[in-house]
């Protein structure tokens, strides 16, 4: 019995490969999974950032405290509660209006969720900036948001790049759920495929999106340590 389901197996296979609807099915999932997860990641890198400088800003800065109260509230709020609740409510309450593209809800719905966890490892790095390069910032003249933007964010930014790939990485894989609200994703091109067949059938489809899936971590995983590379000889000299 085993032997059988191994061979429909590979012969499943071979036809998501050779059949041109299985494989349209497939790139087009890809693309939708690779363009919500790079729009995502920018809207959540941008976010993150804003918050964490926000975050950041001394007690003794009055226009900071509303700013503050706000991301406080908005990380509090965003990792306390389930990322498909939220794509549920950004689809059918926030965004709700007949012809917004799904796509770009998708996009803002996981940016916003990747900001709140991005912000909280930025501000981290920040935070182990020597507080000597801020004074010295300032003792040169410069203003302290250019300070912050151009001396301390930099370096700051150094600390968190694991932290960062690791986001960008769990965030390509939450994409996954985005057939709850309709949209085909490479997940949900699997289940099309595979769908109302023999478990044979229906397991192909999914150990093909698995490889694409690793082979796009993977990928990522390359870019964030040439990345750390290239930084750490930039260090030395």
């Amino acid at each position: 019995m085993s032997q059988i389901l191994l061979a429909d197996f590979f012969r499943n296979i071979g036809e998501i490969f050779t059949d041109t609807v299985y494989l349209r099915l497939l790139g087009e999932g890809l693309l939708s999974t690779v363009i919500i997860s790079v729009g995502a990641a920018a809207v959540g890198l941008f976010l993150g950032t804003l918050v964490a400088i926000v975050k950041i800003q001394p007690k003794t800065s009055k226009w900071a405290i509303v700013p503050k109260a706000i991301c406080n509230v908005y990380v509090t709020v965003i990792r306390g509660t389930p990322m498909a609740l939220q794509l549920f409510i950004m689809a059918f309450v926030i965004f709700a209006i007949r012809g917004f593209p799904m796509e770009v809800t998708a996009i803002l719905s996981f940016g916003i969720n990747s900001g709140a966890y991005v912000s909280e490892n930025i501000r981290a790095g920040l935070l182990s900036v020597d507080k000597g390069q801020n004074e010295a910032g300032r003792a040169l003249g410069l203003a302290s948001g250019f300070t912050m933007v151009r001396v301390i964010v930099p370096q700051g930014m150094k600390n968190v790049i694991p932290a960062i790939g690791n986001e960008l990485i769990a965030l390509i894989k939450e994409t996954s759920i985005v057939s709850m609200i309709g949209m085909v994703d490479l997940t949900a091109a699997a289940q099309i495929i595979g769908s109302g067949q023999n478990l044979a059938t229906y397991f192909a489809p999914m150990v093909v999106a698995a490889v694409l899936y690793l082979a796009i971590v993977y990928l990522l995983t390359l870019v964030i340590k040439l990345i750390e590379r290239r930084l750490r000889k930039s260090e030395k000299l």
